[in-house]
């Protein structure tokens, strides 16, 4: 397993959060082994599907869950050729029929890590009674959770189960959404991503490896921000909520993280800054998309303060950017989807450093129990034809 950097593995009640983080790599290389080995029932499943013109891929989940779906959204609509849409399950649940109001044939692919939160489930059985044809591809991280028990033996029903370590125990999602994703893209992408898997996990561990990962996380803490903002184009806009979340979650809501894209950025929400913001800006491997990276980019550095902007890139101009570049070594060519899955990683550390920084047990920032690992409190409606 990786080591974190220096600091972060110090266990203040957060030892499942920085191993979680830490086994990422591993766990990818699992994932690619896993998918290799279901690859002629997955074929079986998917591929009459896919064949098919009029189907529609819906990929949905709750929270993180849900931004695994924004994340791969784009690149498989490209791959497939076939219309995908990414849908919250929470979503799919308060308006079944607004979100599925389309009655054609639909793949419904559903993240859950527990699968056991209220909403996983719920979908699933609200998309058989909205449509006449439905299939369902569960991918999630718990065996023993009600979403894969039900799911295991349908018919029109493919389980496809992460490896165990990936089941987070600590409160936020960390590898578990990274293991999803990484299936996923496998599963439904095709060999346009072989050796992806390797090339994402060498990636980390140089990073996890490096004293400059811990300096540059430490420094960017160390500033004390009020609010932080994470940018990102195509895929890399489900990182940029995903990496928010996170900043949210870890530091009990004490720090203000939000998300846009980058062209987004100005049409409103850039009300947010103010002398104690940073910001985070994803920068995007499509030549094109990378120039808005770019702009944005120069703009904020010259609305903050020294310091207060950085880069997460694999390309080649990284440099130019000095200590405010975060570097994904290797991984200049790898298509966005891909280079979210080892991006987000820097977010993760942000996270966790942040919340050691507010004196907060990383596993269990919500003590009081406010906000659970499993969602509760949820009462599901029957919806009456």
């Amino acid at each position: 397993m990786t080591t974190p950097p220096g600091a972060l593995s110090l266990d203040d009640g957060a030892a499942h959060t920085v191993r979680e983080i830490a086994q990422q790599p591993a766990l990818w290389r699992e994932v690619d082994r896993i998918v290799a080995a279901s690859r002629e029932s997955l074929d079986a499943f998917v591929r009459p599907l896919v064949a098919r013109g009029d189907l529609r891929v819906v990929l949905t989940g709750a929270g993180t869950s849900a931004f695994a779906g924004q994340v791969l959204q784009p690149a498989l609509a490209r791959r497939l050729g076939r219309r995908v849409d990414a849908v919250p399950t929470t979503d799919l649940v308060a308006d079944p029929r607004g979100c599925l109001a389309e009655d054609v044939p639909t793949l419904l692919v559903s993240f859950a890590r527990s699968g056991d939160s209220p909403e996983s489930v719920a979908a699933t059985a609200l998309a058989d009674q909205v449509l006449s044809e439905v299939h369902h591809l569960v991918i999630t991280c718990n065996e023993q959770g009600r979403l894969a028990r039900e799911h295991a033996e349908l018919p029109k029903s493919h389980v496809l189960l992460m490896p165990a370590a990936s089941n987070d125990r600590g409160f936020a999602m960390t590898s578990s959404f990274t293991c999803m994703t990484l299936a996923a893209l496998l599963a439904l992408g095709g060999s346009a991503y072989d050796g992806v898997a390797e090339r994402l996990a060498e990636a980390v561990e140089s990073i996890c490896e490096s004293d400059a990962v811990d300096r540059t996380v430490g420094a960017l803490v160390a500033r004390v921000p009020e609010r932080i903002v994470f940018l990102g184009s195509g895929p890399l806009k489900g990182l940029a909520e995903e990496s928010a979340l996170k900043v949210l979650e870890l530091t009990g809501g004490r720090l203000m993280a939000v998300s846009e894209t980058s062209l987004g950025f100005r049409h409103g929400p850039k009300a947010v800054l103010n002398d104690r913001s940073v910001a985070v800006v994803y920068m995007s491997n499509d030549p094109y998309t990378r120039k808005y990276d770019q702009d944005i980019s120069a703009e904020l550095r010259g609305n903050l303060p020294a310091g207060s902007v950085v880069t997460v890139s694999a390309g080649p101009d990284a440099e130019a950017d000095g200590n405010d570049a975060w570097p994904l070594p290797g991984l200049d060519g790898v298509e966005d989807v891909a280079l979210a899955l080892s991006a987000v990683v820097y977010a993760q550390l942000i996270a966790l450093r942040a919340s050691q920084a507010q004196g907060l047990r990383a596993d269990n920032p919500f003590p009081s129990g406010e906000i659970n690992r499993v969602v509760q409190g949820v009462t599901l409606h029957s919806l009456h034809n």
